[in-house]
């Protein structure tokens, strides 16, 4: 683990190694995991996403926070347990310190993936989706 800009930051060495190689990484968010579909929905399609990303000569790099750490490139393992964690946080901008500091867990959002894939030198990412209503 190291720290940028004083944060727990876990690089996966999967992650690690296409940066150095000059892969393409899609860094995808984890609000969806935690908040935004019904176990065990939520973790097929993340597994689904990454396969497809895959599938397309790309590396998935998954973010989320576990134990007051920001892990970017989760494991099939630790998205599982994102997900079955009841009280789990949706990690925005405003929810980095108090989440590490109190050593939770929870889901990126949008803004939350961004400055995690900042941190970690990763410039594209996808999301489930953007809600809202206009009328």
């Amino acid at each position: 683990m190291q720290e940028i800009n004083h944060l727990p930051l876990a690089i996966h060495p999967d992650i690690r190694q296409a940066r150095e190689l000059g892969l393409p990484i899609v860094a995808l968010e984890t609000a969806v995991v935690t908040h935004g579909l019904p176990f065990p929905d939520n973790i097929k399609l993340a597994l689904e996403v990454e396969d497809e990303i895959r599938s397309l000569n790309a590396v998935p790099a998954t973010i989320g926070l576990l134990h007051g750490k920001i892990v970017i490139g989760m494991t099939a393992k630790q998205l599982e347990e994102l997900a079955g964690i009841k009280d789990a946080r949706k990690i925005s901008r405003k929810d980095f310190a108090i989440t590490i500091a109190g050593n939770g867990s929870g889901g990126t959002t949008v803004t939350g993936t961004m400055i995690a894939a900042h941190l970690a030198g990763l410039r594209v990412f996808s999301t489930g989706g953007i809600g809202g209503v206009l009328e």
